[in-house]
């Protein structure tokens, strides 16, 4: 199939990848762009720290597609906007797919491209209009060869935490992640559960399309290594980060960290100390 031609561009030789998330800014919530003013600044630093890929969104892209040279991240294209991650939400909400999506995928040289799924309570319309958006998506990956990534998200209530609220319950995520597939997701992007030591059941129900393990929140370094080593154990192929990356006081090195765990299997402690190192000035 023409779509693992992109597939091979996204994931390296050994099936596995790190997707560095740079899109936040796509979903108009002055708290994402902590770390993220600077765009330039920041798609320069993470091409040096050569993760598999950077997710940017379409206006953002240009950044690293107009730097020359064959050895960059690939490109995993945002392709819809949403406006339910604020601590109050506005009357109505939506999840809406950019205008010819594919085609601009195309046009960038993308290698993937990924939309939502979102699962919110008592938010039926936005679960439609994700399922929509798919739907509509999915031929057209196919008729032009583009990987289809899908992001089932499980979100708890707005008066539960406010803000960015990720629902870890394994027995919701299951039943979302075997949806995208069911809808055509050659790529699943999903949320840790609150038992790391479940997370196999959520490879299992993917069918043996890879999953990608989202970030979430901004956690310590020690928890977002030894959560990464975990999720890899159970059987992920990979992981996709964005504000524990970003936010990071030292992206690159975070960066070079990640990629030791998913690509080596280097285990946390010793993940920790090429950061700490890289502190310290340590080569």
């Amino acid at each position: 199939m023409t779509v693992d031609y992109r597939i091979n561009r996204l994931f390296a030789p050994d099936g596995k990848c790190f997707d560095v998330a740079v899109d936040h800014g796509f979903f108009g919530e002055r708290g994402f762009l902590t770390g993220i003013e600077d765009m330039h600044r920041v798609v320069e630093t993470l091409i040096k720290a050569n993760p598999d890929a950077i997710q940017l969104s379409i206006g953002q892209a240009p950044l690293l597609q107009s730097v020359a040279g064959k050895h960059k991240p690939a490109l995993v294209l945002r392709t819809d906007i949403a406006n339910l991650y604020g601590s109050q939400l506005p009357r109505a909400l939506f999840s809406r797919m950019i205008h010819e999506p594919v085609e601009q995928a195309i046009r960038l040289d993308a290698a993937c491209v990924v939309a939502n799924l979102f699962m919110l309570p008592n938010e039926p319309e936005v679960w439609e209009q994700c399922v929509q958006n798919i739907m509509a998506l999915k031929p057209l990956c196919e008729r032009y060869g583009m990987p289809l990534m899908v992001e089932p998200l499980v979100m708890q209530a707005n008066d539960a935490r406010g803000g960015y609220r990720v629902d870890g319950d394994i027995d919701k995520i299951l039943p979302l992640v075997r949806q995208a597939i069911e809808l055509g997701a050659d790529i699943i992007k999903a949320d840790p559960c609150d038992d790391v030591s479940e997370y196999h059941r959520v490879i299992e129900v993917a069918a043996g399309k890879p999953v990608l393990v989202r970030g979430g929140g901004k956690v310590s370094d020690q928890e977002i290594l030894q959560r990464t080593y975990d999720l890899m154990q159970q059987g992920a192929k990979g992981i996709v980060y964005g504000r524990n990356v970003i936010q990071h006081d030292n992206p690159d090195a975070m960066t070079r960290a990640l990629m030791a765990v998913v690509h080596d299997g280097t285990a946390p402690e010793a993940a920790l100390k090429m950061i700490e190192g890289a502190s310290n000035g340590e080569t």
